[in-house]
């Protein structure tokens, strides 16, 4: 047996890891009225009511008045709530169960609930969220490190929260999504962290690039250094190639501005053969998008993509299609970033950014085809009613493009590539070290820069 002496020593280095690790606080839940419950006979320890602690094995809280109102009408008008929990098996909130505190507070008419809990802890259940548990443990960690940088990098950003627990940032399911695999690989690359030029770098991903991925400043405003276009290893990805047709009756709901889609002409492509921009034409005048706007508008996966119009009943293009307009201008400013994980996508991101990529590699295939404008051209009309017109959207891969893809990290690490190789690939010129207090914005200018989370 080890001395007592020895024992209090590591069990005093342990309490200081986990006070150095950095606390991460996620937006799990909105709504105006929550359910909370214990997860066997631990209770739920609530704090906040009148300065005292309350156990409760099931808490159900409303809004009255803008103020916090538990149920039993026993405690009402609180600013906030606290609860924890002692149980390692944490707590339910609607069907999720969650480690960590949760904070409720009252925004906008909408109680929030905020799950406060250690970068180490979240990790986990966000790598099963974002990727399979069964693929390659050299992706799994890719993944561990990409979201590590990427929530720390969030934090302070917000006043109530730093990331969200959708797509929006990463995914992030609670409990059920930890698996002993997602736990290794969080544990194996415990507090690394990608940085370039001293700083946290924005460590984007997504699903499937189609092929090669996408410069940021394609995207973004700005083209940053690490954020370059190479060659993705995702041909095995069941989203590398998709197709999906549009009806006149879809497209007319769609494109209400122009009453339906008669002509659709692709202004502008990415050097990687995505859509920066498109005109629609339609029996009530024409509509300008930009590539984001158009994915938005038709849920396509990416913006890697050509069109055909096609005859509904014949299922066949009722005219050729033309090259691209090179001469045509792309919009001066694309409108934020169509951000996504493997799961699905979401809205516009903020300046920056994620939360889903051996050598040099050689250049990045060409583009799709010359096929990425498909035009009817103006002044014709296709032989055919418009009710039987249909779009016909040819794509590739599945996400903005930008940073790791996640099903290329699968195929490197399914060839043995580990998962520093993995991350190098993806993220150009990015260091691989354990994480520092420095490097967190919220606390940049505090004395001490030694690693933390060691251990």
């Amino acid at each position: 047996m080890l001395p007592v002496a020895v024992v209090a020593l590591v069990a005093e280095a342990r309490t200081a890891v986990t006070a150095q690790e950095p606390q991460m606080r996620v937006l799990v839940a909105e709504g105006s009225e929550l359910i909370l419950r214990a997860d066997g006979d631990h209770p739920l320890l609530v704090h906040g009511l009148a300065n005292n602690e309350r156990r409760l094995q099931r808490l159900q809280v409303r809004l009255r008045d803008g103020r916090l109102t538990i149920a039993d009408g026993r405690a009402d008008g609180h600013a906030s709530l606290r609860i924890s929990t002692t149980d390692p098996r944490g707590m339910w909130l609607g069907r999720r169960r969650y480690r960590g505190d949760l904070l409720l507070v009252v925004r906008g008419g909408r109680i929030r609930a905020i799950n406060q809990l250690g970068i180490e802890t979240y990790l986990p259940s966000v790598v099963g969220s974002e990727m399979p548990a069964k693929w390659p443990l050299a992706a799994l960690q890719a993944q561990a490190v990409a979201a590590r940088t990427y929530a720390l990098r969030q934090r302070g950003r917000k006043a109530d929260f730093d990331v969200k627990a959708t797509v929006s940032s990463q995914v992030y399911k609670g409990i059920e999504s930890e698996t002993p695999r997602t736990r290794e690989a969080v544990a194996t690359t415990r507090s690394l962290v990608l940085v370039h030029g001293g700083r946290l770098i924005n460590a984007v991903f997504h699903s499937s690039s189609g092929g090669s991925t996408e410069p940021s400043g394609e995207v973004w405003q700005n083209q940053l250094p690490y954020l370059v276009s190479v060659q993705d290893h995702d041909q095995h990805s069941p989203v590398h190639r998709w197709n999906q047709r549009f009806e006149a009756g879809d497209l007319r709901r769609r494109f209400e501005e122009t009453g339906g889609l008669e002509r659709l002409r692709v202004l502008s492509t990415s050097s990687t053969g995505r859509v920066r921009s498109a005109r629609i034409q339609g029996p009530l005048g024409s509509l300008v998008l930009t590539g984001r706007q158009l994915r938005q508008r038709l849920g396509l996966k990416s913006t890697m993509v050509s069109f055909s119009l096609l005859q509904g009943d014949a299922g066949t293009a009722v005219e050729p299609l033309d090259p691209v307009d090179q001469d045509s201008q792309a919009p001066s400013q694309l409108i934020g970033l169509w951000r996504d994980s493997a799961s699905g996508f979401s809205g516009a991101a903020d300046q920056g950014p994620a939360g889903r990529v051996i050598a040099a590699p050689p250049l990045p295939p060409p583009p799709v085809s010359l096929r990425q404008s498909s035009l009817i051209p103006a002044g014709r009309t296709p032989e055919t009613s418009r009710s039987t017109i249909v779009l016909e959207a040819e794509g590739q891969g599945y996400g903005h493009g930008v940073g790791m893809s996640q099903w290329g990290a699968h195929g490197l690490a399914s060839q043995g590539a580990d998962f520093r190789e993995i991350l190098h690939h993806y993220y150009r010129g990015a260091t691989i070290r354990p994480y520092r207090p420095a490097d967190d914005p919220s606390v940049a200018f505090r004395a001490g820069s030694e690693p933390a989370l060691m251990g």
